[in-house]
């Protein structure tokens, strides 16, 4: 698991010559036009506006229409923002972790073709050299706007709940170590996802906080009290909640417990059918509230892509009917999920209405990631990333920065 000769060298060269796939549609939305989407259920932060309408002008969203508008009937659709996924590892047949500059926007097109316009990248554990040249080449990408930063899932985690990460590569989470991480993505590491009980961890939580990275808590073996000392240090952040750490339990609460109660928790869910019983999600929206849940897709290769044998890091995995699991003993391995189903899933099969689904898969993890100025509602003077989807909650068009990804399918 090695990068070719030269990646970083190789990402500029390519970023300069604007490598990326094509769209669906590769011309703009607009054609230096305004637009006007209209007649449309549009989901707001004060709550949805049926026959509304959203103008897009250049690349944001606009107060008003000039008259030379291009209007598009959107009646009988819903418009609401793109997904921000904070907890992503590739799609489209490729790894974040592992893949080439043309690899990882292949996975970050497959992913805009299901509604996330804002994507961070997860790596998974690996040695530490491995890590800070993989954090340099992401950080190309984050610089040039092609992801959001980076998150790093590992080393630092607990062999107790290690998931689908090599046991042979995890090391406590010194702060030298991590600090190695966070100068090696040159600004761009967004989270870094560690098990706070183990030698180092709440120095390096203190670490995160005073550099602007999101602390997570997961993959830990923690108890109720250190969990609880973890989030006084400065966690802010639940790693897919109840997923590799220890249960709930009613003398030893453990993690779950301390990250639903305390308000400075946000909790990553893993919205798929698979991770997580609908009555844990349920557990999870009772207690935090729909301000404190950011749905995540944990996605790894073959999400948007299909079944078959995969690598996640150094591990091989299978993937059938559409879950992903450790070829070596069957772990679960990430997900195959993308943030479209995961919406229509949270409103048809959990009963969430869709301004909540729109808060956990929009407007809190673009907070989260400091960027709820520009991205995470339909707001104007911020970017133009919508999505349009019909009665059924399908998916029937896609914009970022202006500029169709999938769409509009209307007729």
């Amino acid at each position: 698991m090695t990068d070719a000769p030269g990646a970083r060298d190789s990402v500029n060269k390519r970023l300069r010559r604007g490598a990326r796939p094509a769209t669906s549609h590769p011309h703009p939305a607009t054609s230096g036009t305004p637009t006007v989407l209209a007649g449309a259920t549009v989901v707001l932060p004060t709550g949805s506006v049926e026959n509304g309408q959203v103008t897009i002008d250049g690349t944001r969203i606009a107060r008003s229409a000039p008259q030379n508008a291009q209007v598009i009937d959107a009646t009988g659709h819903y418009v609401i923002p793109g997904f921000v996924d904070l907890h992503n590892h590739g799609g489209g047949g490729a790894s974040f972790t592992s893949g080439s500059v043309d690899d990882i926007l292949k996975g970050i097109h497959t992913h805009r073709l299901h509604g996330t316009t804002t994507l961070v990248a997860s790596t998974v554990t690996g040695d530490m050299e491995f890590l800070t040249r993989r954090a340099g080449l992401l950080s190309e990408l984050a610089e040039q706007g092609e992801i959001a930063g980076v998150h790093f899932e590992g080393p630092f985690i607990s062999p107790c709940r290690k998931g689908a990460h090599s046991e042979a590569l995890l090391r406590d989470p010194h702060p030298a170590d991590v600090r190695k991480l966070i100068d090696a993505a040159r600004g761009q590491a967004r989270m870094l996802t560690l098990a706070t009980e183990l030698p180092g961890g709440l120095d390096s939580v203190r670490l995160l906080a005073d550099h602007g990275v999101i602390a997570a808590i997961g993959h830990t073996d923690a108890t109720y009290e250190q969990t609880v000392e973890a989030i006084d240090a400065g966690a802010t952040v639940a790693t897919h909640l109840f997923n590799a750490m220890p249960p709930l339990g009613h003398r030893s609460p453990g993690p779950i417990a301390a990250l639903l109660e305390d308000e400075r928790i946000t909790v990553e869910l893993i919205n798929d059918g698979t991770h997580l019983h609908p009555a844990a999600l349920q557990l999870a929206f009772h207690h935090a509230g729909s301000d404190r849940v950011a749905f995540i897709t944990d996605a790894m290769d073959a999400a948007g892509f299909g079944d078959g044998r995969y690598w996640l890091g150094p591990l091989e995995v299978e993937v059938a009917d559409g879950v992903a699991r450790l070829v070596e003993d069957g772990t679960i391995a990430g997900s195959t999920l993308t943030l479209d189903r995961a919406f229509k899933r949270a409103v048809t099969v959990d009963g969430l209405s869709v301004e909540d689904a729109v808060t956990a898969l929009s407007a809190n993890p673009a907070r989260l990631l400091g960027l709820d100025d520009t991205i995470g509602s339909l707001e104007p003077g911020k970017h133009a990333d919508l999505l349009i989807l019909d009665s059924a909650y399908e998916l029937k068009g896609v914009m970022r920065r202006g500029e169709w990804v999938v769409g509009p399918q209307l007729g």
